[in-house]
């Protein structure tokens, strides 16, 4: 019976058909791996999402951690979850193999991934933030700290976090309070408060590397002084193992409405419960140079922005699949024009609104992860190829679409889930059936790693712009080349390939007559809008790069695929029309608009 958690038949699809996932291995840097050692890590991603973490999801969701002033309290079905996961070699997969990983592409890696983010993203999210965590250390912490920290982590007995917002500050990075004051020992103790932090405080790892944005006292004003420090729950003895407790103290639970197998934590630095080495403020580690903790924390970001999208992806993809189910067995209702009340009820899949909406998830969760496992095959293109201009592009596409990747699985996903509750009825809003959890889950995403406006923001007035938007070039070069693969087949790719030429214009022009006028307020006003137009026309490509990587092939998966793209072309693609008018004018409805109209 096919798996309800996600597709392994697309998986293979996305992997092997359309992204040739084989011809990374003719590249030094993957030349260890094969076909086999791809396909076996899929099957034990599967294996072990199915069978040690999907089975406590709905138990996270009802039995969230607690904390009872000294201890948070945790289910233990989580813990031994990460401990199989950590056992498997999965969580090292794509590290590098200076650091004792298996050197496996990225875009391999994020496929198993997805298999753990729809099977139990509360759990899951431990596994990825330590990753993460690695990931910016191995990049730019010292070999002592790669040695002391992210070692312990990649085995499993540490865990990470990120520790960016605070009370007073959310998203404005510039206005950070916590401060770090350099001891005679070299190290640094930290004073403030950080409010969000998932994985921030539990007892499923012998420790926890807090990863903290803070300002040194006299250096430059706003993001320009901000430094990176890490800052562990315990400090760590000469022979690696949890000694001191640091003054890094829970002061509460945030309780929300989804990821609930998630701690999500305010944590106080140096509040005075402890003092490490007799002396008050926790102890801290400077990461690179001071001042540049910004940059070095958008390392971390970045990536995890990719992994919000993938999560956002995956539940809607799980919740796809449970409501293609239901749809099937639910008997009820008869064909339009049946006359004979004695005539047998049919399954919902017969009714067209039903199709409608099936048509809408598959096609925002498909082309959703789609959009994920691209953005992963072109980080492996940037570390990989062999000539540094293909790097380079690699790299910069992959700049230009992380603001994407990251929002519109986000939105859109989540309203695959809501679809999904819809096609369940009544039955879709009670605890009883999986998809209500999936929604509240999901919707956490579009405020994760930055909200839809600041990924707006990025887009419009960072990414278009730049090196006279050379990023925006690349993809539009991009784009256009599928274009003209697709023409070439005629038929339905061909119509599809005028329609998103068309819309691929758009992209370009709006940026343009958005910032006509040198207005910056002006041109971002409508940053969002824009981010949601620029999102459709990318999966509209890749639905068309799913339609041509199908094309000639026989078959319900292929036919299914056909009408996916389908349905985006002549349903979804349309949106942007209207989209783009409304930022082109530079409408002034939302800057006119006074405070005192609310």
């Amino acid at each position: 019976m096919a798996s309800t958690i996600l597709s392994a038949r697309d998986l293979q699809f996305l992997l092997y058909e359309w992204l040739d996932a084989e011809a990374l291995t003719e590249r030094p840097r993957f030349a260890d791996h094969s076909r086999e050692t791809f396909d076996g890590a899929l099957e034990l991603a599967e294996r072990v999402a199915t069978d040690h973490f999907a089975p406590h999801n709905k138990l996270n969701d009802a039995n969230e951690p607690t904390f009872d002033g000294e201890r948070v309290h945790t289910n233990p079905e989580a813990k031994r979850a990460l401990e199989v996961y950590a056992e498997t070699g999965l969580a090292t997969l794509a590290m590098p193999e200076s650091a004792g990983g298996a050197q496996a592409p990225r875009l391999v890696a994020s496929a198993c991934n997805a298999w753990f983010q729809a099977a139990n993203l509360g759990t899951f999210a431990y596994a990825s933030l330590t990753g993460g965590n690695s990931d910016l250390l191995l990049a730019h912490g010292s070999k002592e700290q790669i040695d002391t920290f992210v070692a312990p982590m990649l085995e499993g007995r540490f865990t990470g976090t990120m520790c960016l917002s605070e009370p007073q500050a959310g998203s404005s990075l510039s206005d950070l309070t916590t401060r770090a004051e350099p001891a005679d020992d070299g190290t640094y103790r930290v004073f403030g408060n950080k409010m969000w932090i998932s994985g921030g405080d539990h007892e499923m790892s012998e420790n926890i590397v807090h990863l903290v944005l803070a300002k040194i006292p006299g250096g430059p004003p706003g993001v320009k002084g901000i430094s990176l420090f890490i800052v562990p729950k315990y400090l760590v003895n000469d022979d690696g193992s949890a000694g001191e407790r640091n003054d890094v103290v829970l002061a509460g639970l945030n309780h929300k409405m989804g990821y609930r197998g998630t701690t999500n934590t305010l944590l106080n630095f140096g509040e005075g419960k402890h003092t490490p080495g007799g002396a008050p403020g926790a102890v801290g580690y400077l990461v690179g140079e001071p001042h540049q903790g910004l940059k070095y924390m958008f390392h971390m970001m970045n990536s995890a922005r990719i992994g919000v999208g993938s999560g956002a992806a995956s539940l809607g993809y799980t919740a796809y699949l449970k409501a293609v189910g239901y749809a099937r067995e639910r008997v009820q209702g008869r064909p339009l024009g049946a006359k004979d009340p004695e005539q047998p009820q049919v399954p919902i899949i017969e009714h067209a609104d039903v199709r409608r909406m099936l048509l809408a998830q598959k096609s925002y969760a498909e082309g959703a992860l789609a959009l994920v496992l691209y953005a992963s095959r072109l980080y492996d293109d940037s570390v990989s190829l062999g000539d540094e201009q293909g790097r380079e592009r690699a790299d910069l596409l992959l700049d230009m679409l992380t603001p994407i990747v990251k929002s519109w699985p986000s939105q859109w996903c989540l309203e695959s889930n809501s679809l999904a509750i819809q096609v369940h009825g009544g039955y879709g809003y009670t605890r009883e059936y999986d998809v209500e959890q999936h929604y509240r889950d999901n919707r956490l995403n579009m405020i994760h790693e930055g909200t839809h406006g600041i990924q707006g923001q990025d887009l419009l007035g960072r990414k278009v712009l730049v090196e006279d938007g050379r990023r925006l070039t690349i993809l539009v070069e991009t784009v256009r080349a599928t274009v003209e693969r697709a023409r070439k087949l005629g038929g339905a790719e061909a119509g599809y390939a005028d329609l998103l030429d068309a819309a691929l214009t758009r992209v370009a022009e709006t940026a343009a007559a958005a910032w006509a006028e040198g207005d910056a307020a002006v041109a971002l006003a409508n940053a969002t809008p824009y981010l949601e137009a620029v999102g459709h026309v990318v999966i509209a490509w890749l639905w068309l790069e799913q339609a041509v990587a199908a094309h000639g092939k026989d078959g319900a998966f292929y036919d299914g695929k056909r009408a996916a793209a389908a349905y985006f072309f002549r349903y979804e693609l349309p949106r942007t029309g209207p989209q783009f008018d409304l930022v082109a004018s530079r409408d002034r409805t939302t800057l006119d608009a006074d405070p005192s109209v609310f």
